[in-house]
């Protein structure tokens, strides 16, 4: 009956969608208040209707009942408890009822919270927010329905996808959804502001704060993401372009450049057509991305789904959404004039070259993703576009972006002097002199990766504190403690940025790796670190069979960690899995796989001493923490309101 319940729930928020999507944009149109006011209260009933279907889902799965098809297919009455709430989200279905309930929670916060709003814009706003729900619940509802229930129920499931088992698993969904669902919010704003015919300083400070809270939960998402590759997959690496990956990885870089132009529209009234088709295409990518997931037409391990006519229809929507977008922006660009006079060296050009920068990115990085399928549809050939291609294609555009972001940031508006723009940096460029004199003396190998790559963190670490002493002028530490949240936030997060540059060339420069046959009880020696084999262990767990070694690790005669990495095999789907053993350290990670026995004895080991691995994920929760000190500043709230009090409406951008 609670499964039915769900089922009824999700159909009435399909109905209130479609009320939410007409009603008050035909009161927009025709100025009439109570149809739009009518928007709020059915974004809020959306959301209800949504917590209540996807409540009833969750509850069939703690209860494991297995007369729904889906628990059936992705649940097991011996799974752990966190496994069987994290299996509502572990499978086509389930989370795309995840994705329709977050983008009810951003429709509801958009109601809630958007009282500065001009009531014509917010109705629209949210009107196009529930025809994307409505679109999505349409999925649900005809292609990919979570309640069906079975005839003759079983009494056990089949369980869920072993390598989905994992606590990085359970939170890494939810965050990514956040940020993919997050920037239909600015899509929305964008479309609701080209229908209303105005973009300006106030429409842009109204849509940062969505963009940004989508972009701080994209950050954690990719972050949890690489970190659960890292320590789950066994293949001992961070990133590997695989194409799901990539597919959060450019909405992501998109809506790094949609924040930036949109600074440049509330400061000086320019980029606007150009900030407009940033929302766009940001929220278009994240389609894109889900496509790429759930159609089938490119094999991940992250993949959920495997059909083609599912693969259709969100194409359709994708062409809907996104066409139907482009279009409108075709008709009202010539509109969007810019006020705002800049010259090219100012710090909105350097905004506008960040901007061309991670646009271009984010092209590179889809021609890498969709080039085989082109490939393969167009002329037959097989191709794999692996990570050769993204590091030479990507790596440039970053470098360039680490050299310009510091500088453009101290830039003042309008004009600059590079002269002027220099001399607050000249500490910082001291200093990661320095650092890049210590990595070249201290890499065994004089590697050139690992020097530039340790340069370019270190001059975006020391730009960003560079920065935040300038804006304290002569007042000391009182005035940099009063400064902005925002101002804080942009430093923390360029620092963070810094963090990761840092560390991923480190890690690739300076690993060291080792594969080998290992005997009991005699060691092997694999960097600075002594290791020993002593045992291989049968191990029972609670829904697995394991081999477990247990790895002895000392470095110069002192003990520093017990190892004991995994061979799982999960007997309800028959299905292995490599369970690697890492002894995290701030410095290095110490990472040991076990692989298969050999027939002539022993066991084949591979063995990696990973330096400052955990600064990667360290460097990218800076970031999201740079946009959440960010999203704290007060000013985001204040000064659309005032907006509103001084000018009930927007100016029109002509």
């Amino acid at each position: 009956m609670i499964a039915e319940f769900g089922h009824f729930a999700l159909i009435m928020a399909f109905m209130v969608s479609i009320y939410q999507m007409t009603v008050p944009m035909v009161g927009a149109a025709k100025g009439w208040h109570g149809w739009m006011d009518s928007a709020r209260p059915a974004a809020l009933a959306q959301l209800i209707l949504m917590a209540i279907s996807f409540g009833a889902l969750t509850i069939a799965f703690v209860t494991s009942d297995f007369s729904v098809l889906l628990v059936y297919e992705n649940s097991h009455t011996s799974k752990p408890l966190i496994y069987k709430i994290s299996g509502v989200w572990g499978n086509h279905e389930g989370s795309m009822l995840l994705w329709v309930l977050i983008l009810a929670v951003f429709g509801a916060a958009a109601a809630l919270f958007g009282g500065n709003l001009p009531p014509s814009l917010q109705a629209r706003v949210l009107g196009v927010q529930a025809s994307i729900s409505a679109a999505f619940y349409a999925f649900i509802i005809f292609t990919s329905n979570p309640f069906w229930r079975m005839g003759n129920p079983p009494f056990d499931g089949r369980d869920l996808n072993p390598l989905l088992q994992d606590p990085g698993l359970a939170f890494h969904p939810p965050f990514l959804y956040l940020g993919y669902v997050g920037l239909s919010m600015a899509f929305s704003f964008a479309v609701a502001a080209l229908i209303e015919g105005r973009v300006d300083a106030a429409w842009a400070r109204w849509v940062r704060p969505w963009t940004l809270a989508a972009w701080v939960f994209l950050t954690i998402g990719i972050a949890l993401g690489s970190w659960w590759a890292y320590y789950e997959l066994g293949w001992g690496g961070f990133w590997f372009w695989d194409p799901v990956e990539n597919a959060s990885f450019m909405p992501w870089l998109l809506a790094a450049a949609l924040l930036h132009s949109a600074i440049v529209v509330e400061k000086r009234e320019a980029l606007k057509s150009w900030t407009i088709l940033l929302a766009i295409m940001a929220f278009g990518f994240s389609l894109i991305g889900t496509f790429i997931v759930r159609s089938g037409v490119i094999t991940s391990v992250h993949s959920f789904a495997n059909d083609p006519e599912r693969g259709i229809f969100i194409l359709a929507i994708l062409a809907v959404f996104v066409g139907g977008a482009l279009t409108l922006y075709a008709f009202r660009a010539a509109e969007m004039t810019a006020k705002g006079v800049f010259a090219p060296l100012s710090r909105e050009g350097a905004l506008v070259l960040n901007n061309v920068l991670l646009a271009v990115a984010a092209f590179v990085v889809f021609i890498g993703t969709i080039w085989p399928l082109v490939a393969e549809m167009v002329w037959g050939r097989v191709l794999s576009v692996g990570p050769p291609f993204f590091n030479q294609a990507f790596t440039p555009f970053m470098i360039v972006l680490a050299l310009a972001l510091p500088l453009g940031s101290i830039m003042p508006w309008k004009r600059a002097s590079i002269a002027r723009a220099w001399k607050p940096l000249r500490g910082a460029l001291i200093l990661t002199a320095a650092v890049m004199v210590l990595v070249y003396a201290v890499s065994t190998g004089r590697s050139g990766l690992a020097v530039i790559g340790a340069g370019l963190g270190a001059w975006l670490v020391f730009g960003a504190v560079a920065e935040l002493w300038l804006r304290t002028g002569s007042s000391g530490i009182g005035r940099l403690l009063r400064l902005p949240r925002a101002d804080w936030g942009k430093a923390v997060a360029h620092a963070g940025l810094g963090i990761t540059f840092l560390a991923v060339s480190l890690i690739q420069a300076w690993q060291v790796e080792d594969v080998r046959v290992a005997q009991i009880d005699e060691p092997f020696r694999v960097g600075a670190y002594d290791l020993v084999l002593r045992s291989v262990e049968r191990v029972d767990g609670p829904n697995y069979l394991s081999q477990m070694g247990v790895i002895e690790a000392s470095r110069d005669g002192r003990a520093v960690a017990t190892l004991t990495p995994e061979k799982r095999v999960y007997p309800v789907q028959a299905m292995p899995t490599t369970e690697a053993s890492i002894d995290y350290g701030f410095w290095r990670d110490l990472y040991v796989v076990l692989g298969d026995e050999q027939p002539a004895g022993g066991w084949a080991v591979r063995t990696y001493v990973k330096p400052f691995a955990n600064w990667i994920w360290g460097g990218s929760i800076i970031m999201a923490l740079g946009g959440l000190i960010s999203l704290s500043d007060r000013r985001y709230r204040v000064a659309a309101g005032a907006a509103r009090r001084s000018d009930t409406g927007t100016v029109p951008a002509e």
